[in-house]
């Protein structure tokens, strides 16, 4: 099977693609077709070595695909099942060997592309919005990169939620992006000199409830000066940088803010938690309430150019590979 594969860590350019031996499915796991896997800013931080992992190995974490085999003692799959996954590591690749009680059914009228596109960013945003801050009708939320592939999703649901969405993009076409996905305001951050003082004009100087911070080090400050008294700053993802260590004085001198880092795993450890958070996702992609943009597809051998252009900022929505 053909793969991509990271020898040692690096930038985009250590991505190879390459052939291995098809793997066999253990005792309950999947072997999976892959159709589509997702890219993922993880993916990034995997590859550059910010998350350490042993070399050589395959890239990517999320996938949707048709299983071809079932290992000893799985009784929750059947070979030819559409199944969809968001921690499978190796996911960059033809075949996949996939834990059974880590994969979901993708249900009918959600296609490969979109159960890609929605597992790993879909249950990002549905938990960062139902309980890593439950969000309430009426608030005001900040969404940075609200044009991206965690960034639509967030303004989607914190706006059925009935909050009242800031976003900030960088470009006019993001913008429009943005205010589609249900955003009541959206911020160009190339065009203002205090990002955090056009935050608090569109709340008449009182600050959001919740920051949903994916960018990091660039937003950090602005996002902390953003907030409202005892708001909370959600960081998920340093996408411009890791941040500098933070006085936690500075939490209280600021309104007695919150700080949290949290990761989806932590979030879907037990079955029950993973099929709440899928399914609220699938579901909602199934009956329309939910829009997976795919904005841009690669084939498996373009990987290195998907890293490129994700961590460039020249993408919006989500990346997939296609095997």
């Amino acid at each position: 099977m053909r793969a991509i594969q990271v020898e040692q860590t690096g930038g985009p350019e250590v991505l190879r693609e390459v052939e291995l031996a098809d793997p066999n499915p253990g005792a309950g796991e999947l072997l999976v077709e892959v159709h589509a896997a997702g890219v993922n800013y993880i993916d990034t931080y995997q590859r550059s070595g910010l998350y350490p992992r042993q070399t050589p190995f395959t890239l990517g974490l999320e996938g949707a695909g048709a299983v071809r085999a079932v290992g000893a003692g799985v009784s929750r799959f059947d070979v030819g099942d559409r199944v969809a996954w968001s921690d499978a590591q190796g996911s960059y690749a033809e075949l996949a060997t996939v834990a059974a009680e880590r994969a979901v059914a993708v249900p009918n009228g959600v296609s490969y592309e979109q159960a890609a596109g929605a597992l790993l960013q879909g249950m990002t945003a549905h938990v960062l919005v139902t309980s890593t801050y439950p969000v309430a009708d009426g608030e005001a939320v900040l969404v940075h990169a609200a044009a991206g592939g965690v960034g639509l999703l967030l303004t989607q649901l914190a706006s059925a939620r009935g909050a009242r969405v800031i976003a900030t993009v960088s470009t006019e076409e993001k913008a429009a992006l943005a205010r589609a996905a249900g955003a009541a305001e959206v911020i160009r951050y190339t065009e203002v000199a205090d990002l955090a003082a056009e935050v608090r004009a569109h709340t008449d100087g009182q600050g959001v409830a919740v920051v949903y911070d994916g960018v990091g080090a660039s937003t950090f400050d602005a996002s902390l000066d953003s907030l409202r008294r005892r708001g909370m700053m959600v960081l998920f993802g340093a996408s411009s940088g890791p941040v500098p260590p933070v006085d936690p004085q500075r939490l209280n001198s600021s309104g007695s803010l919150y700080l949290t880092r949290p990761t989806l795993f932590h979030y879907v450890t037990t079955r029950e938690e993973l099929e709440y958070h899928a399914g609220a996702v699938l579901d909602s992609v199934a009956d329309g309430t939910l829009d997976i943009r795919v904005g841009h597809r690669y084939q498996l051998a373009d990987a290195r150019t998907a890293h490129e252009d994700l961590q460039a900022r020249r993408t919006s929505g989500k990346l997939v590979l296609l095997p």
